[in-house]
This record gives C-alpha cells, structure tokens and sequence, in this order.
C-alpha cells in the first residue's frame, strides 16, 4: 500500500515544493553516465522529479509508484510524455530489459517484510539485462537518524504556489528493533485544514542488506558512500550476473 503522505492528492502535489532540493540525485544521474545506461526503471518514483530528469536528457525510463497522486503530479512535468508511468509496484513493470533499475531516496526502506522486500529484489533482476545493475541507498542505523527527527528539528513553513503558507514536521512515534514510526503533519493555514500521515521505515543493516540482494541473484559489486550525506548513507550497487 503506499504511503498516505505520498497518495493523498492535496499533499502530493506540494509535497516538491516542500522538499526542492534533490541535489542527492546528481550522484545517480551520474550513475547512468558511468555505466552507460540508456534504458532505466525508476522504483516509487514518486512525483517523477528523477524520471523525468532522466528522459529530458534522452533515456528511455519507466517510472513505477503505487501513489496514483503521486504520478498525476508526475505527469504533469517537463518531459513527462517521455516517460512510460505505471501505477503499481515493481513487478507490474514487467516484462522489461534495463540497464539500471534505481530506488532513490527511502524507497528501499519502504519495504517492511523480508517477504515484500524479496520481490521487489526479484523484480528488478527480471528487468534488467545480464550486466544490470539495481542501485539504491539505506541509511546506516548505526547513525540513528531518526533521533533528530524532531518538530522542533524539522518543522518548516513554506509559501507554496496556489496554495499559500504551508507547514509540516515529522515527529517519531515509536521504534520497534529495526522498524522507525514517525508523523508527517501538514497544516494548510490558507484554509486551516491539517492533514496526518504516518510512515514507517526499516533500517536494515549492511549485512542484512548484501544478504538479501545475494538470496535475490543479484552480486554485490560496491557499497559507496552518498557523496551528499558522508557516513550516513550507504548506496549498493547490485548487478544481475552474465550467466543468470
């Protein structure tokens, strides 16, 4: 199910404006440059800022999210026609042959269960070629983020197109071994409506996390550090090996 944050419709369409700087995407755009990619599968893309950065610049993308608010935003961008959309998760994708499939932001923590978490792994070895890659990051928990995940920390008040004063937070609610709760309110003062959202996140360990991708068929070639966020983040970098 996604996210209500990302599927209501009145917060999917300010949820950019509230969160406008993506420079955390310049690495991967990077990415499709260093492996040469030209086709690529964009897992919860969301509103589609990524996807369509990417087929602005002449790549063929499919962008996959179960927010169906979320991909109307989506297609509503620049370049948006380039760009094959589909509602759902990872697996409705198929069949494809890419040459990167990437899960930006906390998309790879999204997925709570080994179960759903091992499908979507799967998915994205059956979209891409032999010699593919699948790259994503996950927080390092050892960093415990979520402890500065604070309304006195996090709270913002952004004047948003049509829509006015706009403010949101996050809050954590509870965390239970590997598994983060948090709030996300968002207060419409134009009109005084407020609208609640709770998320949870995993954070998986490294281990945990070269495991599963192996248990999915997928090599581990290099764990980097995000350039953007040094000793917090780790960016995998999985291949679908020649002979699979």
């Amino acid at each position: 199910m996604p996210d209500p944050i990302s599927d209501d419709a009145r917060l999917a369409a300010v949820y950019d404006p509230l969160d406008p700087d993506r420079s955390d995407l310049d690495a991967y755009a990077a990415m499709v440059e260093e492996f040469g990619a030209r086709r690529v599968l964009d897992i919860g893309c969301g509103t589609g800022t990524f996807a369509t950065l990417l087929a602005g610049g002449g790549l063929e993308v499919v962008g996959v999210d179960p927010a169906a608010s979320s991909l109307q935003v989506a297609r509503g961008k620049p370049d948006a026609e380039k760009v094959r959309w589909v509602h759902g998760v990872a697996a409705d994708a198929l069949p494809l042959r890419v040459d990167l499939a990437f899960m930006t932001a906390n998309v790879a923590q999204v997925f709570l269960t080994d179960e759903e978490w091992d499908h979507t792994l799967r998915a994205a070895r059956a979209a891409l070629v032999p010699g593919g890659r699948l790259i994503f990051e996950t927080r390092v928990p050892e960093r415990r983020a979520w402890e500065s995940w604070t309304r006195e920390n996090t709270r913002q008040v952004v004047d948003v197109a049509h829509e006015g004063p706009v403010e949101d937070w996050v809050q954590v609610t509870g965390v239970d071994g590997e598994l983060v709760s948090f709030e996300s309110p968002t207060i419409f003062h134009r009109d005084g409506v407020r609208i609640d959202s709770t998320s949870v996140l995993r954070f998986r360990p490294r281990e945990a996390v070269e495991a599963s991708l192996t248990a999915a068929g997928l090599v581990v070639d290099e764990v980097r550090d995000a350039p953007d966020r040094p000793g917090r983040e780790h960016v995998f970098i999985a291949r679908r090996p020649f002979d699979a």
